[in-house]
């Protein structure tokens, strides 16, 4: 509990920030789901065959998995508030509409003859007994609308929207508890506020209904009016990376180099989910650098994949040279040490089963099991690779980078993948097994960004090739453990470095 309360104090300011986040894209989603849902609902409410048709459709879904509809948009939308509002919107259409519906159909059909009777227009009629005496029933589908909004936007996080759903990322990967619980507890008081002032609205008046709403659009526009307001400040880039420490620690020192050695200001996005978000992000303009590795643009990105040998300036040039060709993207010069994919065994199961290289796992596959992530498992430098190079078919359970750690400290599995810089290597006590087939390309780290970046700011490679050939593999590996494990900024021990060699002021 006293973890709990000091981590919560620690980050109060970002728990603010993302409270914000987490209250303007839930508030946005809830106004244009209502708008978009009552008047189609109005006019589908005396059409019995096309409603039933649109029902079914908001439906399906409903159904689609969150991370799915968050996937598919990335490449039209690219990442950020816009892909998370459009699949948030979505979700929350389906209850507004029905209770909408069902409303308007359950009033007494004598009140609406009478209405007609009386020379009532449609207009009429809505206005003064209609919504009125359907409104509890609506209501109740926008309180189911909200409190679902609100959990599902935990994900948004996961595409740069922020939100409180990025303790619960970082906390995962960390394996951070006290940030887990912040960002789950926040976010489930928030639901229950939520449903208590909605159901109160219920059975409030049709006018006091529409004052509040109309305060929710007010407040709404508000918060959103300082971003909207023009500015005139220094140029700023946005540099992004993926979960985990290394690639956040390696974000802050291209931070900290481009504001000190130039007129730009940089934000900082860690913790993105997949190679594949930052990749598309980069294409489409949402971000501007990312640190990338060689051995990924080769193997992943690059289509169709190039043959290379395991020598790692030959990696190097193709993927830059590759890579500017598909994508007009520049691949900056790398750093020293190489973060490639190993294969990793708890150093009592080496011993007891005698271990040392991949090609061992042969005698022991049908006694030990595998937990690997998804992107690993589906590689051809990963799993498939482990298959084709080595005749390896293991027992595989697939789950997310930062569970695998614990359930191989758990027992649940006893092999897993691993990057060679990685600080849980040395916490859980683990043995990286030799690649003696070569199986695993050299993957140094190097900014990755657009090649019209670069010619605006040409300045920008002299500024980040100051860490070309720098951090070696044991101290990218002692930064990870000080972020990862002993819990420092990630900014602080970027600066610490970045000083400490000499590469800025302190």
């Amino acid at each position: 509990m006293s973890n709990f309360i000091s981590t919560f104090q620690e980050r109060f300011g970002d728990w603010l920030t993302a409270l914000g986040q987490h209250l303007q894209l839930s508030l946005l989603t809830l106004i244009i789901a209502i708008f978009l849902s009552i008047p189609l609902a109005i006019y589908l409410s005396t059409r019995e065959r096309a409603s039933n048709w649109v029902l079914q459709l908001a439906g399906v879904f409903q159904t689609i998995p969150s991370m799915a509809l968050l996937g598919l948009f990335i490449p039209i939308m690219g990442i950020g508030t816009l892909p998370a509002l459009t699949a948030l919107v979505i979700y929350a259409i389906f209850p507004i509409l029905q209770n909408t519906i069902t409303g308007l159909r359950g009033i007494d059909p004598s009140l609406e003859e009478a209405g007609i009777a009386f020379g009532m227009t449609k207009w009429e009629r809505l206005k003064k007994f209609e919504i009125p005496l359907a409104m509890p029933v609506v209501m109740s589908g926008v309180r189911t609308s909200a409190v679902m909004i609100i959990g599902t936007a935990t994900l948004a996080a996961l595409i740069g929207a922020g939100g409180l759903g990025s303790f619960i990322l970082l906390g995962i990967d960390r394996r951070n508890y006290s940030l887990i619980l912040i960002g789950a507890i926040s976010s489930a008081v928030l639901a229950i506020l939520f449903n208590i002032v909605l159901k109160w609205m219920e059975k409030a008046k049709l006018r006091t209904i529409f004052a509040a709403f109309a305060i929710m659009v007010l407040g709404l526009g508000a918060s959103y009016a300082p971003s909207m307001m023009p500015q005139k400040e220094k140029e700023n880039l946005v540099i992004a990376g993926k979960l985990g420490p290394e690639p956040e620690i390696l974000m802050n020192m291209y931070k900290l180099l481009i504001e000190e050695n130039s007129d730009m200001t940089v934000t900082v996005k860690p913790n993105f989910g997949k190679t594949d978000f930052l990749y598309q992000a980069l294409k489409k303009g949402d971000i501007d650098i990312y640190p990338e590795f060689t051995g990924t643009i080769t193997s992943s990105l690059l289509q169709p994949a190039p043959k290379v040998s395991n020598d790692s300036k030959e990696v190097f040039e193709v993927a830059r040279d590759g890579i500017k060709k598909q994508d007009n993207l520049a691949l900056l010069k790398p750093m020293a040490y190489q973060n490639t994919y190993a294969i990793a065994v708890p150093k009592s199961i080496a011993k007891e089963y005698n271990l040392k290289t991949i090609s061992d796992l042969k005698k022991v596959q049908d006694k030990l099991k595998a937990g690997f992530t998804l992107e690993f498992n589906d590689r051809e430098d990963g799993n498939k690779g482990l298959q084709s190079v080595y005749g390896l078919n293991l027992n595989v359970a697939t789950m997310e980078p930062a569970l695998r750690y614990e359930a191989i400290q758990q027992g649940n599995i006893q092999i897993t993948d691993a990057y060679s810089t990685d600080p849980e290597i040395a916490q859980y006590d683990l043995v990286v097994l030799e690649d003696d087939q070569h199986l695993f390309p050299p993957y140094q780290g190097a900014p990755l960004m657009k090649e019209a970046l670069l010619k605006k700011h040409p300045e920008l490679e002299g500024i980040l090739n100051k860490l070309s050939g720098k951090i070696t593999e044991s101290q990218m590996s002692q930064m990870n453990y000080q972020v990862g494990v002993e819990g420092e900024p990630a900014a602080k021990v970027a600066r610490d470095f970045l000083v400490k060699e000499g590469l800025m002021k302190n």
